[in-house]
């Protein structure tokens, strides 16, 4: 019966594009206001320049810190993996090191020698006799890293679906490649998703060269059934049919504890929750991009695109090449200061992370795609040995002496080895950044 009632209100939402009436909850208060009809009202709603504040959450900046050192590792595991004889030396890895995002003063070989559960090390002898570091996996992350693997083939269609609703968002359904690599570990693709997903599924995408050279991946057929927004799908589990006819969509909004709205931010935000919502898949070329109108559609691209991230946040970087194929104007970025209620941008790891309110409750997100549970373990493991580690552990236990003496490896794994944080260095930093906004290179 539900399914009808939601089947019936989606048909009613692709045939209907109208203005909306808007709820937001503010520090535990409901708002309700009524609809605003037509497009030349939408017309005459110019861009109010108001600003709210930044204030700290600390349960969602827990929710990003350690992220970076856990997506290298994963990246780092897939490789690995993927090799013949599952152990690849540093310095092959070494030139893979500008998909992992670390920073730049950090060595390569120290980060791995970090985590002590995840990698193995190794030595064999070049041309010259010199000891060169190779690394591979222990036998507990070779387990995961196939469970992953097989949750990645059973969830193989939500993600294609993921990544076609990715490109529908788009105004020529095409996107560089280079643009979608800084978006797949958000969007749940496996790190080789150019080999071992686009090629079974050639009947959606197609890989094309772009004007500018670069290699793009092109969406041939559009889909009617994807191209409703998150949004759009929740008003017609909650909301009533009258609502969702006349457009009236809410963007659910919560503000950090504390968090004070003087009271003519107030009466704008009541205002703009008046304006009229437009499906982050329809044309919208029409739309003045003055108006706070034009705005709450970048917000609902946004929350659409967050949306399609498996853990609801991404890097601010990540959306900001993303203007044009999104046919956004310029500066689009500045609804996430605008909009605090709706998203989050937490400052850890020296770097901005967009996160989407709505999708946790503290710490926990509310709906937890399966390898989200997959990267948790990762992360448990990972801080398991590092903790041993900087008790000595793998010191004290190291027959091979692979971890106390590797006086004899001078191979450079790095361009520039007078760089790279000493290993005593790394100890001192437990799961890069849990408690400080402090950038890793500065002193323990």
């Amino acid at each position: 019966m539900l399914q009808c009632r939601q089947s019936m209100v989606i048909n009613i939402i692709r045939r209907k594009w109208c203005s909306g009436c808007f709820w937001v909850g503010l520090e535990g208060q409901v708002f309700s206001f009524g609809c605003q009809q037509g497009f030349n009202y939408q017309q005459r709603c110019g861009l109010v320049n108001v600003k709210l504040k930044w204030v700290k959450d600390r349960a969602l900046d827990a929710v990003v810190s350690g992220e970076r050192d856990l997506r290298a590792a994963c990246i780092l595991v897939s490789m690995i993996s993927s090799s013949p004889h599952s152990c690849v030396p540093i310095y092959l890895l070494s030139r893979h090191r500008g998909q992992l995002g670390l920073p730049h003063d950090l060595k390569l070989s120290t980060f791995i020698r970090r985590y002590p559960t995840v990698f193995q090390e190794s030595h064999n002898l070049d041309g010259g006799g010199t000891r060169v570091p190779c690394f591979g996996l222990t036998p507990e992350v070779l387990k995961l890293h196939q469970e992953e693997l097989d949750i990645i083939e059973k969830n193989q269609v939500d993600l294609v679906n993921r990544l076609r609703k990715l490109l529908m968002l788009t105004r020529d359904r095409t996107l560089p490649l280079q643009t979608i690599d800084q978006l797949k570990w958000d969007l749940g693709l496996p790190n080789d998703y150019h080999y071992s997903l686009i090629p079974h599924h050639s009947r959606f995408f197609s890989l094309v060269t772009l004007p500018d050279k670069r290699d793009g991946l092109k969406l041939l057929s559009w889909d009617n059934d994807l191209a409703v927004s998150q949004l759009q799908k929740n008003a017609a589990l909650q909301q009533n049919e009258n609502d969702v006819k006349n457009g009236c969509l809410a963007f659910p909004i919560g503000f950090t504890r504390g968090f004070g709205l003087r009271r003519k931010s107030m009466e704008w935000l009541k205002e703009w929750q008046r304006l009229p919502y437009t499906s982050p898949y329809s044309d919208a070329s029409l739309l003045d991009s003055r108006t706070d109108v034009s705005e709450k559609r970048i917000v609902g691209v946004f929350h659409e695109l967050l949306h399609l991230t498996i853990e609801k946040k991404t890097e601010r970087k990540n959306v900001s090449n993303l203007r044009k194929p999104l046919a956004l104007p310029q500066k689009f970025t500045k609804v996430f200061e605008r909009h605090p209620g709706i998203f989050y941008i937490s400052k850890k790891n020296d770097t901005q992370t967009v996160v989407l309110r709505e999708a946790y409750d503290h710490q926990q997100l509310l709906h937890r795609h399966p390898l989200v549970e997959i990267r948790e373990r990762f992360g448990s493991m990972m801080r398991t040995g590092l903790l041993e580690r900087s008790r000595g552990f793998y010191k004290r236990s190291a027959g091979a002496g692979v971890e106390q003496d590797r006086s004899d490896d001078v191979y450079v794994d790095e361009m520039d080895d007078t760089q790279g944080s000493s290993e005593e260095e790394s100890d001192c930093k437990l799961f890069s950044d849990y408690d400080s906004d402090d950038p890793i290179h500065e002193p323990c």
